[in-house]
């Protein structure tokens, strides 16, 4: 094996982190504070580059037979109507693929199957890490996947950039049934999504100030256009998951810390998710993470480190910043300026 490496948190990022570090030649091992994996059901867009990035880990095939392609899906207002497409075609007439869909549930399992066909590689449920500086004295390379709360990043990056709440309150949940629209909607100070997630059912979410309880949140889209309203009746609130909107802040000036030391995903950016692009960035992170120890080595690890860095940060640094800013746009007070500037986008 070429050097020994852990990595801390089980989550998209930490998974396929491991993967490639993995096929890398590294022993690799996995730690999650959870007593079991997060398999709630709610779906992730997977861009091109992602899924790129997935085919040179060797799960892309695995999940193009659970994705479904996202396609046809506009910005529209209360009342219903269109005021401009997401640009999906223009990202597929670019990328030669279009962009997909997967439930979380089937792109961990995915991810775990090809972690347990190398054999060797253990994740260890129910580890909570605390001693973080002993887990750096025990191995080469500590990878910090944890997380918007992440317990690495606080150890070795100190607490000055943390989780900030946004100030809005986000839903998601899955009707049984096809929705037969999807995009977006926007109202005065909220919004509603639908994507598919696979056959017979729909991914929905939504952010509003403030709403506590599933009576709230209903009584936020009375009279919007169909099938919004239906979606929120036929949905059971109990398997609705409500959580405050948070994203890492200030920006870190630094991925990567001591040589021997590197943060991927939510631990490292964690962003809103109004672009869609939280489970991307991750899988990017590990694609580039494992390629940059691959070239230098166990003995260039802190050059590794260093072109890691140069790679991700600022590209990861700005999609959450650019998330951040459309969340505010999104939920703008003053609908009429917004919705003239959202029909000025390009087709």
């Amino acid at each position: 094996m070429a050097g020994t490496a852990v990595v801390v948190g089980a989550g998209v990022g930490g998974l396929a982190t491991a993967i490639g570090l993995r096929r890398a030649g590294w022993a690799v091992s996995v730690l999650e504070r959870r007593t079991g994996l997060e398999r709630y059901g709610t779906a992730f867009g997977l861009h091109p580059t992602a899924q790129a990035a997935l085919d040179r880990l060797g799960v892309g095939e695995a999940l193009r037979g659970r994705a479904v392609p996202y396609r046809g899906a506009r910005i529209r207002t209360p009342a219903g109507k269109v005021l401009a497409s997401l640009p999906l075609e223009r990202i597929e007439r670019r990328a030669g693929r279009p962009e997909l869909l997967i439930s979380r549930p089937y792109l961990i399992d995915a991810l775990l199957a090809e972690l347990d066909a190398f054999g060797d590689v253990p994740v260890e449920l129910g580890r909570n890490v605390v001693a973080v500086e002993a887990l750096v004295a025990a191995n080469d390379l500590v990878v910090g996947a944890d997380g918007i709360g992440s317990t690495v990043r606080a150890a070795c990056f100190g607490k000055r950039s943390g989780p900030r709440h946004v100030g809005t309150v986000a839903w998601i949940g899955i009707a049984d049934f096809e929705s037969g629209i999807c995009g977006e909607t926007w109202g005065k100070g909220r919004f509603f999504g639908m994507t598919p997630i696979e056959p017979g059912r729909t991914n929905w979410y939504t952010t509003v100030p403030g709403a506590t309880t599933a009576d709230e949140l209903s009584g936020h889209f009375e009279g919007w256009h169909d099938p919004i309203p239906r979606i929120l009746a036929e949905t059971d609130p109990s398997t609705w998951i409500r959580y405050e909107m948070r994203h890492l802040f200030p920006a870190l000036p630094a991925f990567v810390h001591g040589g021997r030391v590197a943060l991927v995903g939510d631990a490292a950016h964690a962003m809103t998710p109004n672009l869609g692009q939280g489970a991307c960035t991750a899988i990017l992170d590990a694609g580039a993470l494992a390629r940059a120890v691959a070239e230098h080595g166990p003995a260039g690890l802190p050059s590794a480190l260093r072109a890691y860095d140069a790679q991700r940060r600022r590209s990861a640094q700005r999609t959450a910043f650019a998330s951040r800013h459309l969340h505010r746009f999104m939920t703008s007070e003053h609908t009429r300026l917004r919705n003239a500037l959202v029909r000025m986008l390009p087709s």
